[in-house]
């Protein structure tokens, strides 16, 4: 037998390549002339993959990668399994074979691959270091079929494209979202300047426009200056004792005037808590600002965003709502740091989020969203801050 019994799978096949069959497939790959001389001089991982996706073979930058010597440490593991991708142990089945796998660039690769055509996709995965903290991955992955003897393998390459991400991000809300704005606010101080009568204008609300476009330029510098440091691990947290209920308040205010809030109603909810909560309140709202934000963003002019917490055991649960479902293939991708519904270049909002609460605030974050129901964001931290290490600076690579 040459695999091992069939597994449920909601995506790849789940078999195994027996022991024994792994072993002669990994002799037969190291019996070829040169190979890890020739794979140890590229600069990109390189893994060599068995028809059922387990690795038989990486290059020297692979292990690097992962911080590993030996390749027994991972031979027989397939890749999100070998880099710890959050999906890998989900089910019984392991990499490629869980709903979100469909959305994988590199189990799409592979898979294309095994059908005789050489592919390359770009893969966004979301991974847990040893300590639980996250680390978000930007990869290009290049997959092509060879023959080996009597065998096809997958020749299975990768390349951290995160600066590039990174890069396209900050040019998008540079040179886009945030030049937007400031040109807002030199429109209506140009108003000022041409006006002959001043009372007039102020008269018709150019003062509060000028405050609401100025504090919206600060906060989007402001979000991204937290992001970077938050990636960096130059990020600090600050702990203090606060009403949740004040919290939620300001910021349904400070979004029911915002530009994305335009036609749409923001509202606390009618059984919201006020609970006192030990967290960095800056950070906190940040991430509830993030989740009430996209919630204007998803819903249609004259909807509801519901905003509202409540106790829950010993923590607190936040939660944001708006009667829009979100597609399948976003929910499968939501926490992705490049993938958003807003366009390429997009898409930190909610990885933020994430990276946020996980990372920082010793909290955990989820959705549910069904057409029955609308969409719900839920963020849930401990009523009282527990004194520990904050992790590592996340990595791109390990």
């Amino acid at each position: 037998m040459n695999a091992t019994a069939i597994l449920e799978t909601k995506f790849a096949p789940a078999c195994r390549a027996t022991e024994e069959v792994l072993a002669t497939q990994t002799i037969q790959i190291q019996q070829i002339p040169l190979l890890d001389s020739m794979f140890s001089t590229v600069p990109n991982a390189v893994l060599i993959l068995n028809n059922e996706r387990q690795i038989i073979y990486a290059n020297s930058a692979f292990r690097q990668m992962l911080g590993i010597s030996d390749l027994q440490q991972i031979l027989g593991m397939r890749p999100g399994e070998a880099i710890n991708c959050i999906n890998a142990n989900e089910t019984k089945g392991g990499c490629g074979t869980t709903e979100a796998c469909s959305q994988c660039g590199a189990a799409l690769a592979i898979l294309k691959a095994q059908k005789g055509m050489a592919d390359v996709q770009e893969c966004r995965i979301l991974t847990n270091s040893q300590d639980e903290s996250m680390t978000a991955l930007d990869l290009r992955v290049w997959a092509t079929p060879n023959q080996f003897g009597d065998e096809t393998y997958t020749v299975f390459s990768l390349a951290d494209i995160s600066d590039e991400k990174r890069r396209r991000v900050l040019e998008r809300i540079f040179f886009h979202d945030i030049i937007n704005t400031a040109g807002a606010i030199q429109g209506l101080v140009d108003m000022y300047i041409a006006t002959d009568d001043p009372e007039e204008l102020r008269d018709s609300g150019i003062n509060t426009m000028l405050a609401q476009a100025s504090t919206q330029l600060v906060d989007e510098i402001q979000a991204q200056s937290q992001l970077m440091a938050a990636e960096s691990g130059e990020l600090t947290v600050k702990p203090t004792v606060f009403e949740t209920g004040r919290l939620l308040n300001q910021l349904v205010d400070l979004y029911h005037n915002h530009l994305v809030a335009e036609g749409r109603l923001i509202q606390l909810a009618a059984d919201s808590h006020d609970i006192s909560l030990s967290s960095d309140r800056a950070l906190l709202g940040r991430v509830l600002g993030n989740m009430i934000k996209n919630a204007l963003e998803a819903s249609s002019p004259g909807e509801t965003v519901t905003v509202g917490c409540e106790q829950y055991y010993d923590y607190v649960r936040f939660w944001v709502h708006n009667p829009k479902v979100m597609p399948k293939h976003v929910q499968l991708q939501v926490f992705q740091r490049s993938f958003s519904t807003k366009g390429d270049g997009r898409g930190l909002g909610t990885y933020s989020m994430k990276l946020l609460t996980e990372n920082y605030l010793q909290g955990r974050i989820s959705f549910e969203s069904k057409p029955e129901k609308g969409t719900t964001f839920m963020a849930t931290y401990p009523l009282q801050w527990r004194e520990i290490a904050v992790p590592d600076a996340p990595s791109d690579s390990k």
